[in-house]
């Protein structure tokens, strides 16, 4: 088998019993180790992480994570990691520290005579997106694609990492915090199929003739599988921390949608 999952956002100040969060997903890989070939990671696993120029005590919190990480790794279980929009600025610490493969950009892969299109999902929009919107959601967009960009930027990134570990890590998780509020006290849902935004950059793809049979992504935190072609599917994996939701590719070509249910956790756990 062949797992995707993405947006875990370990480490989130607005995530109440970060121990139990963080046990939860160790638990789900776990279960993916059964019977995993190779495990998909889309992004945004952290919600923040910073690789600065001196050493970053904090980073000792998911020592449990890449315990696991290191454990599927000896196992001969492929852990590929594409970077999201909280998770970008890993310059070779992730790789050393998990044991696991880092890719900056979306890629496309061929598994079990299946192209797949894997991507986190942050800044993919179709061509003629400012024509589909309105200028509302149009100045939305654009400041985002600022940000992105800003985030982006290699010399901003060198002068982040010059910080102080506590300084960079305290402004960094609080920007966090406030996204992932906005998101679980308002929650932006489906757009619908003419509005979605990758939904209808996998739509404009296969008219481009660039066909896959599954485009994957994270980034939304909504559980969507959507079949755009005859020939053609799109998943949005949701998110583990809130839906538990991951997809599987097994060895004929089938993608399937699954929820992780995990295992009781003890009310009284002491950290």
């Amino acid at each position: 088998m062949i797992y995707f999952l993405s947006d875990a956002h370990l480490g989130s100040l607005a995530i109440e019993r970060g121990w139990a969060h963080q046990k939860k997903l160790i638990d789900m890989l776990e279960m993916m180790s059964e019977d995993a070939v190779s495990i998909y990671m889309l992004g945004d696993m952290f919600d923040f992480w910073m690789e600065y120029f001196v050493h970053d005590k904090a980073k000792r919190q998911y020592s449990p994570f890449f315990k696991e990480l290191r454990k599927l790794h000896k196992k001969g279980i492929h852990v590929h990691y594409l970077t999201g929009n909280h998770d970008l600025w890993t310059f070779g610490g992730l790789e050393q520290i998990a044991k696991v493969e880092v890719q900056y950009e979306p890629c496309t892969i061929v598994r079990y005579g299946k192209t797949l299109f894997l991507a986190h999902g942050d800044g993919l929009l179709p061509e003629n997106w400012e024509e589909l919107y309105p200028p509302k959601v149009r100045s939305k967009i654009r400041s985002f694609m600022r940000l992105r960009k800003i985030f982006r930027n290699p010399f901003l990134q060198f002068l982040y990492r010059c910080l102080p570990p506590e300084v960079g890590n305290k402004f960094g998780y609080n920007w966090a915090k406030k996204s992932r509020l906005k998101e679980i006290e308002n929650p932006c849902p489906y757009k619908g199929e003419d509005k979605e935004e990758l939904v209808l950059y996998a739509k404009e793809q296969e008219k481009l003739h660039n066909h896959r049979d599954y485009y994957i992504f994270g980034h939304r935190h909504i559980d969507l599988d959507l079949q755009i072609k005859k020939d053609s599917r799109m998943v949005i994996l949701g998110d583990c921390f809130q839906q538990w939701t991951y997809a599987k590719l097994d060895k004929h070509g089938n993608l399937t949608v699954h929820t992780f249910e995990g295992k009781e956790e003890e009310s009284d756990h002491a950290q």
